[in-house]
């Protein structure tokens, strides 16, 4: 990072505005910036999952995904600049089929739940959908590239798969909805 932050008070942002990373000033209401902020949020839950006791290979890709989303958010800082592609989508696609290779088919609807790890991992599935959705509401305004979309929508899948990951691995059952009482 060239530029350092050296004053994290600035008051800018008292009148309901922030700044983008252009230089632009929007409300902090903007689709943009809900999405921004949608973005950030779903990182600090998978710091959150991160921080959890993890075999090697959860925790390096939870790190990975870290980074995609930091990328992800710059690209929706700056717009011009896409940063979010192929490369993120395969690494993405992947990761999926490589989880869910351990795995049964599933027989029921998951609940989210089992152990604190899975928990987490469909906070950050749910989290992650809602980045999608202020993604969407932002591109009904907006053009946007399409690589960030088709990111948040691979990542709630593989959240998923890694809820049952976590689960299968720390020998937990998930846990299933057992459907209206007839």
């Amino acid at each position: 990072m060239s530029d350092r932050l050296d004053r994290i008070v600035t008051r800018t942002g008292d009148d309901g505005s922030t700044g983008l990373a252009d230089g632009r000033r929007v409300p902090k209401h903007d689709p943009r910036i809900e999405a921004l902020g949608a973005v950030d949020e779903l990182n600090s839950f998978v710091g959150l999952l991160a921080a959890e006791a993890l075999d090697d290979d959860l925790a390096a890709l939870l790190a990975a995904i870290q980074n995609d989303l930091f990328d992800l958010g710059g690209e929706l800082a700056l717009p011009e600049r896409p940063q979010v592609g192929d490369g993120h989508l395969g690494r993405i696609e992947a990761a999926v089929a490589t989880f869910n290779a351990e795995l049964p088919p599933l027989a029921e609807f998951v609940l989210p739940g089992g152990g604190r790890p899975a928990a987490l991992a469909h906070v950050c599935r749910s989290v992650c959908r809602r980045a999608e959705r202020r993604l969407t509401a932002l591109a009904a305004v907006e053009l946007l590239a399409t690589g960030p979309g088709k990111y948040l929508n691979r990542l709630s899948d593989l959240f998923f798969v890694l809820a049952r990951t976590l689960n299968r691995r720390a020998g937990r059952a998930e846990p299933t909805w057992r459907g209206p009482a007839r």
